[in-house]
């Protein structure tokens, strides 16, 4: 059975302002979407949702059958509603990975997983980033080299207030001298967290093929393992799996 993915973008940028139209015509989403394809095939089936869609495109139905999420917003994270954000979060706890993108560090679905402010220090001066690798065991490394080098970018550094990552796979350098967390792994519940911070929307990142790489691999990393046995809310106590001796007494009111 394929992965499911839903990509998701506040599609804004992309209709007011021209630079960014010609980079992304058809919006980040879509790139991102036909870059992940072209590498996945039919391992995975892609679709997209955007932020002025009803419901923001994520409709509970959307929601439950979406094995991997990705997510990415820039200048209308407050209009998301909490109703939404709320219901992507019960889903990666029940096993949905999530893959957080750029300036969605700001986003409400990152900061109600990270429980932190998520903010970092930013300068937009079109410098040179080198993204190096610092877990090349990692499978979202698998098929790269020791660094992935972009010749304009956005500068994002530290301190970036987020939880202890459970994994550091990426550490980005600038040509202004800061150093960046951009490569970062979280378990929430059943879920997996992954964040990448490479990607702002005025230059072409995520035409990069090393980048796109990148979030392929995200995508397959993140897919939750085959579904668990057990029913996620199930209204009877499980068949003991060793015998238990002697008679007991249940006490019905405590539950």
């Amino acid at each position: 059975m394929p992965i499911r993915v839903t990509i998701w973008n506040e599609f804004r940028h992309e209709k007011t302002n021209e630079t960014i139209r010609n980079i992304y015509p058809d919006g980040i989403h879509n790139t991102i979407g036909a870059a992940v394809k072209q590498r996945l095939g039919d391992a995975v089936d892609i679709n997209s949702a955007t932020l002025d869609e009803p419901e923001h495109g994520l409709t509970q139905d959307v929601v439950d059958h979406t094995d991997v999420m990705l997510w990415w917003g820039h200048a209308a994270h407050q209009e998301v509603a909490d109703e939404i954000v709320e219901r992507v979060y019960r889903r990666v706890l029940k096993g949905m990975g999530l893959m957080v993108l750029h300036s969605s560090h700001y986003s409400k679905i990152f900061k109600r997983l990270m429980g932190t402010d998520c903010g970092l220090l930013w300068r937009e001066a079109a410098e040179r980033e080198r993204i190096w690798c610092v877990n090349p065991g990692h499978p979202i490394t698998n098929g790269l080299g020791a660094y992935i080098e972009l010749d304009h970018s956005e500068m994002y550094g530290e301190h970036f207030d987020i939880p202890t990552p459970d994994e550091l796979i990426y550490i980005s350098w600038f040509e202004g001298g800061e150093v960046f967390r951009t490569g970062c792994t979280w378990t929430r519940g059943k879920g997996r967290v992954f964040y990448f911070g490479a990607g702002h929307e005025t230059f072409p990142i995520y035409h990069n093929a090393d980048i796109q790489q990148v979030i392929a691999n995200g995508v397959q990393w993140l897919a939750p393992a085959p579904a668990s046995p057990y029913r996620e809310n199930a209204a009877h106590a499980p068949v003991p799996l060793s015998p238990i001796a002697g008679d007991h007494e249940v006490d019905e009111s405590i539950h």
